[in-house]
């Protein structure tokens, strides 16, 4: 990678992290309405994973989708929009933050159900396969979506298919209040899951992007030459709450501080600094540059309309 490459990924996961903060900040205004859950923390793996997937690649993904959809490059207008339940919205003010979506970028949706996302990814997939487009699929869930049958339902007959599409566990080590070890005999996933499917790997998204961006396109490359199926998991922490009901007490402060240390958004820049791929005072233009985008995007979501009466039906199966 070179320096642009470099900037690029920090660019991204900062966008991630101011954009998640100003969501609680117009949360608690009353501007956002409803489910809320933040991926603060977590920016490494949406930025490092996405970075290696492709245009023509599709993304399904579960409710806590933000940072996976800004990693994709939609618009920071139309998801605010969407969160403040305007009509500019990417949803049109219907789906708000749980079901974000943009067929242009083939960013197939956050998902509300747990779980849920894993069918429908399967049927891009082999819709993929059937059209022989040389497209891959990836899905996105956490660690508590591993007790879904759903899962163990689509990885197998993804196997079973040979399926372009790679399942990504990000493993943050709490499924709402309850943490790996409560809810898995032996809290090892990696080595579980791993037997069921031709490739798998694993990584952290503790330092920044470069390890799981190195681990994806390893893995993306293989999946599009038709091996089948392959699982990745990247081991993270969300800094925040469940969602904005939860004061998660459930976690020691010390085990929280430990991962602030090596919180990607200061090791990443810290590292692009050090090892003089980018000036610090680039790096700081970058933060600028996010930081008047932030501003314009919180603009617009306030001055847009909400969406008419008439178009409740419109968008909809009846």
């Amino acid at each position: 990678m070179n320096k642009e490459d470099y900037l690029n990924l920090y660019r991204k996961m900062y966008l991630i992290r101011l954009f998640e903060e100003s969501c609680g900040e117009n949360y608690s205004k009353g501007f956002i309405r409803g489910f809320l859950h933040l991926y603060i923390g977590q920016e490494a793996v949406a930025v490092g994973s996405i970075d290696s997937l492709e245009d023509k690649d599709f993304i399904v993904t579960h409710y806590r989708d933000h940072g996976h959809a800004i990693a994709r490059g939609l618009s920071t207008d139309g998801l605010m929009a969407e969160l403040f339940g305007k009509e500019t919205g990417v949803s049109k003010g219907k789906g708000g933050s749980m079901h974000l979506f943009d067929s242009d970028k083939n960013f197939m949706g956050g998902h509300a159900i747990v779980g849920a996302q894993m069918p429908l990814a399967a049927g891009f997939a082999l819709a993929s396969q059937y059209r022989k487009d040389d497209a891959v699929t990836m899905v996105y869930f956490g660690d508590g979506a591993t007790n879904q049958g759903t899962f163990h339902e689509t990885m197998n007959l993804a196997s079973v298919w040979k399926l372009p599409m790679i399942f990504f566990l990000e493993n943050n080590f709490y499924g709402m209040g309850t943490s790996v070890e409560r809810k898995r005999s032996n809290g090892k996933f990696f080595s579980n899951l791993a037997k069921r499917l031709w490739d798998s790997k694993h990584c952290s998204g503790r330092n920044g992007c470069n390890c799981v961006k190195e681990t994806t396109k390893e893995v993306v490359d293989k999946v599009r030459k038709g091996n089948g199926p392959a699982l990745i998991e990247a081991t993270t922490f969300r800094f925040q709450g469940h969602s904005m009901a939860d004061p998660a007490k459930y976690r020691e402060s010390s085990e929280v501080d430990e991962w602030r240390k090596k919180d990607p958004l200061e090791s990443f820049p810290e590292y692009i600094i050090s090892k003089n791929i980018a000036s610090k005072d680039e790096v700081n233009d970058v933060k600028k540059s996010v930081e008047d985008e932030m501003d314009a995007a919180v603009k617009f979501a306030t001055e847009s309309n909400e969406p008419d009466l008439e178009s409740l039906s419109k968008d909809v199966y009846l």
